[in-house]
């Protein structure tokens, strides 16, 4: 057996001869891990920074003051605070001085939001997409005009930082190529490349699917909030799906990863779906099975007609009763699935499969206790999403706000600030 050459390439030699990080780098390592703490958790005090980041509270005031400097941050006094004696400043992120665009590309509406630092809404826009003109050129106009509008009444002196648009549909991770969305009939569009052209902003435009984008949004700021392992199912016009474990979203080789409603669980006799396979969870409990099933007037589709479905079960509807029945079993059996595979903490209903669960989680949690492994269910919970339709966008700008929450100071100075 030959032993390994030693030479300028081998790490396996060089390895343990690297330099650990620079004192620059350990400050920008702090800078950012500080900015995304009230980013996320909101305002905090220099002591509760000091504590959760491990560090002196010298070394926090200047993160602070630097922070402050660049117009990311500010201290003041909290709103409240219940208490006697003069309370001390809290950090709060510059959420009017500094935002990002967030899109969502859905199949019969569109939205647009300038979002700012700390998750603020600051402006937003939503158009209704009508038949034929779901083509991504067209979308990525329509998105372009909508996003310069807000731009252009942002305040003086205020900066984007990022843009970022979720899709309905497989999107590659290197380069954001949209390889495959079925729903709005795309396949292989570089639509963040289009959509960066039209905006003209001189900063480059990521792409994810939206049901990971949104599962990233409820792990930060809603339903799955401090759990580190959950899977987040998104009902639209299909079943999508997003999947955080060890706190991380995962993304699989390619970025592809995540495709839940195209896990097969019932093979044999299942109903033809949109991919070219037969029954696939998003065909046996996707909106148009549960409108079938509850003999609903094909045309009639959206959320308003999956509500209108689950609003009538409940005022005791037999055929709108049996056809949340039927859903929540298959339901039940994809999500039984999911725990024996990923062992998750939570999982999450959004979108339209929110109101599906509110109708059919007696079902759902039968099939879960029959089918699941004990060990692997028996700390499960399920949970409705808690952010609504803004998961979506909010799971963009979660995105979007990425490179500035590793490099502050540096993303700042592209921006032009």
């Amino acid at each position: 057996m030959r032993c390994p050459v030693a030479g300028p390439y081998n790490d396996d030699v060089w390895g343990s001869m690297k330099a650990g990080p620079s004192q620059e780098e350990i400050r920008r390592h702090n800078l950012g891990t500080l900015l995304r703490h009230v980013h996320i958790g909101g305002s905090m005090s220099r002591a509760v920074l000091a504590e959760r980041m491990g560090l002196n509270r010298s070394t926090i005031l200047g993160l602070v003051s630097e922070l402050g400097s660049a117009g990311l941050v500010r201290e003041e006094l909290p709103r409240e605070t219940g208490r006697a004696g003069r309370p001390s400043l809290v950090v709060r992120p510059e959420s009017d001085r500094v935002y990002v665009l967030a899109f969502d590309v859905g199949v019969d509406r569109l939205a647009a939001a300038r979002i700012g630092l700390g998750g603020v809404f600051l402006d937003y826009r939503e158009i209704p997409v009508l038949p034929g003109r779901r083509n991504a050129g067209k979308v990525a106009e329509v998105l372009a005009g909508s996003a310069l509008e807000m731009v252009g009444t942002a305040r003086h002196g205020t900066y984007c930082v990022g843009v970022a648009a979720a899709v309905r549909g497989m999107v590659r991770r290197p380069d954001g190529l949209v390889r495959a969305a079925p729903h709005l009939g795309w396949e292989d569009e570089e639509f963040g490349e289009d959509l960066m052209r039209r905006l003209g902003l001189g900063l480059p435009v990521s792409v994810g699917n939206e049901a990971s984008l949104a599962a990233l949004a409820e792990h930060l700021r809603g339903a799955g909030t401090g759990c580190q392992d959950l899977v987040y199912l998104h009902g639209d016009i299909g079943i999508g799906g997003g999947v955080i474990t060890g706190g991380q979203l995962l993304g699989g080789d390619c970025g592809y990863g995540g495709e839940i409603g195209h896990m097969v669980v019932n093979p044999r006799n299942g109903r033809p779906c949109g991919c070219g396979a037969r029954g696939c969870l998003e065909a046996e409990a996707g909106e148009r099975a549960l409108l079938e099933a509850a003999q609903r007037n094909p045309s009639a589709t959206g959320r308003e007609a999956v509500r209108a479905v689950v609003e009538a079960a409940d005022r005791g509807d037999i055929t709108a009763r049996a056809a949340l029945h039927d859903v929540g079993d298959w339901l039940g059996i994809g999500v039984a699935n999911l725990v024996n595979v990923l062992n998750p903490r939570t999982v999450i209903f959004g979108g339209t499969l929110r109101e599906v669960f509110l109708g059919s989680a007696a079902q759902i949690r039968s099939r879960i206790n029959r089918l699941a492994l004990t060990a692997s269910r028996e700390n499960l919970r399920l949970r409705l999403g808690e952010l609504g339709d803004d998961a979506v966008l909010i799971g963009a700008a979660e995105l979007a706000f990425s490179e500035i929450l590793v490099g502050p100071l540096e993303t700042l100075a592209r921006a032009g600030a």
